[in-house]
């Protein structure tokens, strides 16, 4: 029997896609455009989501690999780069949102209540998936956490619920996965299990240490030139010492077997984008300029969530019961995952600043 051979509208399931956009009625037809648009702008959110959800996925599992071979690099940033252009077009879908005048939407948006965005289970799900902390979560504002938001109104366990839940017990996040990666990473050639490896450590940060703040010493040194009076310069030199101080205090968080851990995986993302010209670290830093970029779509993306929701229903109460637009701004603001990429940003050099390599060999391309 020789396989069926398909139609477009049979293989992308057009006629079950277009039964979908009635909400709570029975059919689309009794509902505005304005409702029906509202619909179907949610539902391609959770369809994007999903595609997110499995590139995150797959991302994660190949850093989790106890090797992660060079060549694979190339398919983490593809992921990366997808996730990325996923998240650039879910912030450009506000403005299709924006479409809604408020009047026409305050005409079925009691109809919605008490449901809100908050219980989209894919987006929390992803932000599980990413590495978002709990203690990192704002609030709601009515007294319950972000799990028990997603319980069905009689008490049960929604299937969102359940997904969510699921999520929490799945681990390495991805976080996690590119951060036990990034402590393998070998600095000076040497990987954490050598014999050297604290003493090469502790050796390359007071190098770069050293280096930073020779660098900070020049741009406080103008900085100084320019100032109008005494209180100026006091000023200056406090900032810049401030600046001296912060450097010491990422590179050696304590003494502690965590302190040490933390100090090699930061010292690595330093040690990666310093020397991004070594062959062998080419990839490493495309991955990690891309985890910035990936994030920097969902700080966009939560921006401009707030934003069209303030031009469309101005501040008031959300339907969920949230403060609306001072929770959505609160998450943009605070919701982070890869807080020690961001802050590599403040401590990197000129490249003529770089401490010089003893094995920069090690990281040539190799034959066989």
């Amino acid at each position: 029997m020789t396989a069926q051979k398909p139609n477009y509208w049979e293989y992308v399931r057009v006629e079950e896609l277009l039964s979908l956009q009635s909400g709570l009625e029975a059919s689309e037809e009794g509902l505005t455009n304005d409702e029906v648009l509202f619909i179907t702008v949610h539902q391609v959110y959770e369809l994007w989501f999903k595609l997110v959800r499995r590139e995150l996925g797959t991302l994660r599992d190949l850093f989790k690999r106890e090797v992660v071979a060079e060549q694979a690099l190339s398919d983490a940033v593809r992921a990366i780069r997808r996730v990325t252009t996923l998240m650039r077009q879910c912030a450009s879908h506000f403005e299709v949102m924006e479409t809604l005048s408020t009047r026409e939407y305050l005409g079925f948006r009691d109809k919605l209540m008490p449901a809100s965005g908050f219980q989209s289970g894919q987006l929390r799900q992803i932000e599980i998936l990413m590495g978002l902390l709990d203690e990192d979560r704002i609030p709601l504002g009515l007294g319950e956490d972000y799990v028990e938001a997603l319980r069905a109104h009689d008490g049960a366990a929604s299937s969102a619920m359940r997904r969510v839940l699921a999520q929490k017990e799945d681990r390495p996040t991805l976080a996690e996965a590119v951060e036990e990666w990034l402590y393998r990473t070998p600095i000076e050639g040497v990987g954490p299990d050598h014999a050297d490896a604290d003493s090469v450590l502790d050796r390359f940060v007071e190098s770069y240490v050293t280096a930073q703040h020779g660098e900070i010493e020049r741009s406080a040194e103008l900085a100084r030139s320019r100032a109008r009076g005494d209180d100026e310069v006091a000023t200056l030199n406090a900032r810049y010492e401030a600046e001296k101080q912060a450097i010491i205090e990422f590179l050696n968080p304590d003494g502690s077997q965590a302190g040490r851990r933390r100090k090699r995986i930061r010292a690595a993302m330093l040690f990666i984008v310093s020397y991004r010209e070594l062959p062998l670290l080419a990839w490493p830093r495309e991955v990690l300029d891309g985890l910035i970029e990936l994030e920097q779509g969902f700080v966009i993306f939560r921006q401009r969530h707030a934003r069209m929701v303030e031009r469309v229903i101005g501040r008031r109460t959300g339907t969920g019961g949230s403060t609306g637009v001072d929770y959505l701004d609160g998450t943009a603001r605070s919701y982070r995952v890869f807080r020690d990429l961001w802050a590599v940003r403040t401590y990197q050099i000129r490249k003529a600043a770089h401490p010089e390599l003893q094995r920069s060999e090690f990281y040539d391309f190799r034959n066989g």
